[in-house]
């Protein structure tokens, strides 16, 4: 089985968890890795679906695939259990908060005289991928979806990365190094280094195997990345 017989969920951009009416915790991510990733799909796959937090509406204009716009890391993970099918091939490329506010105020909080600080207490969002890997644990129909996450990281990336892939009992995961300021965040280029499980067929054991791309446009990368994952499906490492 090919992408072309597969339904490929892709999601992008930020996510936005509100302090009050006007003000939210977010990153930078700009989406556009997500989208060059849906683009590339979108030519490849039997159906495409884009899941994107806040992102500049020009970036997505007149896309030939579906569009699913949200906002909190919730309404993400969501979005994607309801268009999960036992077909699916999910592509995390988005950046949700990890965590939000403990309270959302509901008017907008006003700074207080004689202090200086202001203290928020923030709780943990549900981890997406986990979420994911536990529903494909518990539903054997869901066994043969392909799950792909993105690990944006600073430092210790090649450890923090494979701690992600098994964690999160992912299928593959891209690494990049969002501290280059000529990839990652916000650029057109990226530097992607894919680490994916080389299961051996004669034993329940597997590596981690890596390969390595060089820096190229995220339209490139995104093509590349597919290549990896149209030869896992035709291996049968699904």
């Amino acid at each position: 089985m090919s992408l072309k017989d597969r339904k490929t969920i892709v999601t992008g951009g930020p996510t936005r968890e509100w302090i009050d009416p006007v003000r939210y915790i977010s990153n930078a991510s700009s989406g556009k890795m997500g989208i060059a990733v849906a683009d590339a799909a979108s030519l490849r796959s039997k159906e495409t679906v884009f899941i994107h937090g806040p992102i500049e509406s020009n970036l997505i204009k007149n896309k030939n695939y579906k569009l699913v716009q949200v906002e909190t890391t919730v309404d993400l993970l969501n979005a994607i259990l309801n268009e999960l099918t036992p077909s699916t091939v999910i592509i995390m490329a988005a950046a949700p908060a990890d965590y939000k506010p403990a309270e959302k105020h509901a008017t907008k909080i006003k700074k207080e005289e004689g202090t200086d600080e202001l203290v928020l207490t923030l709780k943990k969002n549900p981890d997406i991928l986990k979420t994911i890997a536990q529903k494909k644990l518990a539903d054997n129909s869901l066994k043969k979806v392909f799950v792909a996450g993105f690990a944006a990281e600073t430092d210790n990336i090649e450890t923090n990365a494979v701690k992600k892939l098994e964690a999160k009992n992912l299928d593959m995961i891209c690494l990049n190094d969002v501290s280059r300021k000529d990839a990652g965040f916000s650029t057109d280029n990226n530097q992607i280094t894919i680490f994916y499980k080389k299961h051996d067929r004669l034993k329940p054991t597997y590596n981690i195997e890596k390969i390595e791309l060089p820096l190229l446009s995220k339209a490139e990368t995104a093509d590349r990345i597919l290549d990896f994952i149209e030869a896992e499906l035709r291996s049968g490492a699904e």
